[in-house]
């Protein structure tokens, strides 16, 4: 059951990552601009900017849903004495 919770977690990140290079038509010009002017570090660095913008919120929901998870199953562990299936 944890190898299949930590599969389904790597897997949605990794869409997560991959949806997170598209930017608004705005910041891309901006970026284009900077980088062909000889700038490619502005441009990496609003790139990890949006990427982190992305994933904290999501990464937040997943632990406190782990958090959660693990106190309901402990706390149904120890109302059927520590024999619950699961």
């Amino acid at each position: 059951m944890k190898t299949k919770i930590v599969a389904v977690t790597i897997v949605f990140l990794l869409g997560c990552l991959n949806s997170g290079w598209a930017q608004c038509a705005m910041c891309r010009s901006t970026l284009e601009n900077n980088y062909s002017n000889g700038h490619p570090g502005i441009a990496a660095g609003i790139n990890m900017g949006i990427l982190y913008l992305l994933v904290l919120p999501y990464a937040a929901v997943m632990i406190l849903g782990y958090l959660w998870y693990k106190s309901s199953k402990d706390a149904r562990n120890k109302l059927s004495g520590g024999t619950a299936a699961g």
